[in-house]
C-alpha cells in the first residue's frame, strides 16, 4: 500500500508531497488538532453573566438558529439589531431563534450591555473576547474573521449552512428558512 501524500497540481494530475513536507504537515494537522480540543476545553463564549456557553447550547431540533456576531461600536450593527429583535419575536415559538454573540470583550462590556438595553434585545446573548471570537469562527467556517456584523445561521438539524458577513435583510433570512425549511409531521 503506497502512504504517499498527495496533491492536484493546477493542471488536475496528482504529484507527490516531498518526504520533509510530509513531516510539516503532520506537525500541521497535530497542532491544528490539539489547538481545537484546547479550543473545545475552553469555551470562548461567556453568558452576561459570567458562565461559560456554546452556540450549540441555543440550537433546538426543528429549528433554525440565527447567530448575530456584533460588537457595541458597529454602525450597521446598532441600525440592523431591531430587525432581528423583531424576527426574533416574531419566529420564537414557531421555527426560528435569534442568538447574539457580543465581541466586545471583557474590556468593553458595559458597553455591549448597554447595547442590549438600548436596543430592547431579548433574544440571548453571549460575550467573548475579539480574537477567541474571529478563531471561534474560522474554526466553525474554516474562513477568516472579516468583521461586524456577521451572521452563521444553523438549520433544523442544527448543522452550520450559512456564514455571511455584513448586514443581511430578515426578508432574505425568512425566505431561505422557508425555501429550505423540513416539514414535520
Amino acid at each position: 500500500m503506497n502512504n504517499s501524500i498527495y496533491e492536484l497540481s493546477a493542471h488536475g494530475k496528482q504529484t507527490q508531497i516531498p518526504v520533509f513536507l510530509k513531516k510539516h504537515i503532520l506537525a500541521l494537522v497535530t497542532f491544528s488538532l490539539l489547538a481545537s480540543l484546547a479550543w473545545a476545553a475552553n469555551p470562548v463564549l461567556k453568558d452576561f453573566d459570567g458562565k461559560p456557553a456554546a452556540i450549540e447550547d441555543f440550537t433546538e431540533q426543528g429549528k433554525w438558529l440565527i447567530v448575530m456576531i456584533w460588537a457595541s461600536d458597529c454602525h450597521v450593527c446598532n441600525e440592523e439589531v431591531g430587525n432581528y429583535e423583531a424576527f426574533h419575536t416574531a419566529h420564537k415559538g414557531d421555527n426560528a431563534a435569534v442568538l447574539g454573540i457580543s465581541l466586545d470583550g471583557s474590556d468593553k462590556k458595559r458597553e455591549a450591555v448597554k447595547f442590549i438595553k438600548r436596543h430592547q434585545i431579548t433574544f440571548p446573548n453571549l460575550i467573548g473576547e475579539p480574537d477567541e471570537v474571529a478563531d471561534m469562527f474560522y474554526q466553525l467556517t474554516g474562513s477568516p474573521w472579516i468583521g461586524t456584523p456577521t451572521f452563521l445561521i444553523y438549520n433544523q438539524a442544527g448543522k452550520l449552512v450559512i456564514k455571511q458577513e455584513g448586514g443581511v435583510p430578515t426578508s432574505l433570512i425568512e425566505n431561505y428558512i422557508e425555501l429550505n425549511s423540513v416539514v414535520s409531521n
